[in-house]
């Protein structure tokens, strides 16, 4: 990997994820209702649609960024990406806690 950049900025965040055709989503791996979701961003087209409710992802639930940034403000988490090169739409990416 190349040299690598923090965001914390949600429109940052957003665009970088819009310029890859992905969606936020989330994975509750909490036996307990009060668990912490994991927070995942994902690529496939098919996650991707034009419905009204959120979708299963094969174990991702598909949700709205206003609910993905809450849960990335509370954890106090951060999303790591790869400096842009010319030419390269690199797609790795860590969200991790500051």
């Amino acid at each position: 990997m190349s040299e690598s950049i923090t965001l914390t900025d949600h429109q940052a965040i957003r665009d970088w994820v819009s310029a890859r055709a992905g969606s936020p989503a989330i994975i509750d791996t909490a036996p307990e209702p009060e668990g912490t979701p994991v927070l995942r961003i994902v690529f496939e087209p098919e996650f991707v649609a034009d419905v009204d409710q959120p979708l299963d992802a094969g174990g991702l639930e598909v949700v709205e960024w206003d609910d993905w940034f809450r849960l990335f403000d509370a954890q106090n988490m951060v999303f790591l990406i790869a400096k842009d090169e010319p030419g390269k739409l690199d797609m790795y990416h860590q969200i991790l806690k500051a």
